[in-house]
């Protein structure tokens, strides 16, 4: 969507080309009088600078050309032929002779083919028209758009198309990097931190990222297609490591005594097959009784840090 304009400038106007308008029609006759008839100065002219097509203001070239005239101010356009024609339809839905509905619903039909990844809401905006009647643009059966996954939002920002792919973005992630923050966590996953911590509280209650809202047969096939979620050796100790080098930690009483308590507490989820195959079976009841109660401290300790987070 970048974009820059000029200052302006005196060009002939027998270099300028017609305007790749969304107005089916072309320009108004009535229009064209009314602005020669006028003694108003009119704004320069928007030209797509490497085509020499006129993108916004070709009622007021015409009405230049009615008055004899041979140049005109013009601005000038760098940007691809995309670009410029967003630019035409922003410029005419915004000001000067508005584009009728039908003209505003082709244009937003052929920005949508050109840009399927910006959401309804940017579409929108350029448009004119309610984000709703460009998502039914979108959901045509004939359309023939190209899908995305994501979305490019008014702020800039790409963000999964289905929720159910920014929990399951977050939860590779959190596999990936446990000592993650959660602001980190939404931030590559594209989604609010509230729902990246809901993903890390149901990975570490070990339920499944998803709501049973969102588990639709194409969610369950992608979460099949991923590795489980199991944390590894690996990145527990290297989650161990790193706090271990941070010198705020390192250089005090309290910080080493904390690294002591994590180290002696730490499972080696590899190797705990060892553990439990040591176990008599007249203990396991009681063993497993132990670990559950573990593990609900250990979440809430995880509650409370991310809290703090």
């Amino acid at each position: 969507m970048s974009q820059q304009k000029s200052a302006s400038c005196l060009v002939p106007i027998s270099s300028l080309l017609p305007a790749d308008s969304p107005r089916s029609k072309g320009e108004d006759d009535g229009h064209v009088r009314l602005l020669a008839e006028s003694n108003a100065v009119l704004p320069p002219i928007l030209v797509h600078r490497s085509t020499l097509r006129v993108i916004d203001g070709m009622h007021r070239l015409r009405a230049a050309r009615l008055l004899g005239r041979t140049a005109i101010e013009v601005e000038f356009f760098d940007g691809s032929r995309d670009d410029a024609f967003v630019r035409a339809v922003e410029a005419n839905v915004t000001h000067g002779l508005p584009l009728s509905l039908p003209d505003r619903k082709a244009a937003a039909e052929r920005i949508l083919a050109a840009h399927p990844e910006w959401s309804n809401r940017v579409i929108a905006g350029i448009t004119g028209l309610a984000d709703t009647t460009i998502g039914a643009i979108r959901r045509r059966p004939t359309s023939g758009f190209q899908q995305s996954d994501t979305r490019v939002g008014v702020d800039g920002r790409i963000r999964p198309l289905s929720g159910a792919a920014g929990r399951l973005r977050a939860r590779d992630i959190i596999v990936a990097r446990p000592e993650a923050s959660l602001r980190e966590i939404a931030e590559a996953a594209g989604i609010s931190p509230e729902t990246a911590r809901d993903v890390r509280r149901r990975m570490r209650r070990g339920d499944d990222p998803l709501p049973n809202r969102m588990r639709d047969a194409k969610s369950q096939s992608a979460l099949s297609r991923r590795r489980p979620v199991t944390p590894t050796a690996m990145n527990l100790e290297i989650a161990l490591d790193k706090l271990r080098r941070d010198p705020s930690l390192r250089f005090s009483k309290a910080g080493r005594s904390l690294l002591q308590w994590l180290g002696v507490h730490q499972i080696d989820p590899d190797n705990s097959k060892d553990f439990l195959r040591a176990i008599p079976p007249h203990c396991t009841a009681t063993v497993a009784e132990l670990a559950r109660g573990c593990a609900e401290k250990w979440a809430q300790i995880a509650e409370e840090l991310d809290e703090q987070s």
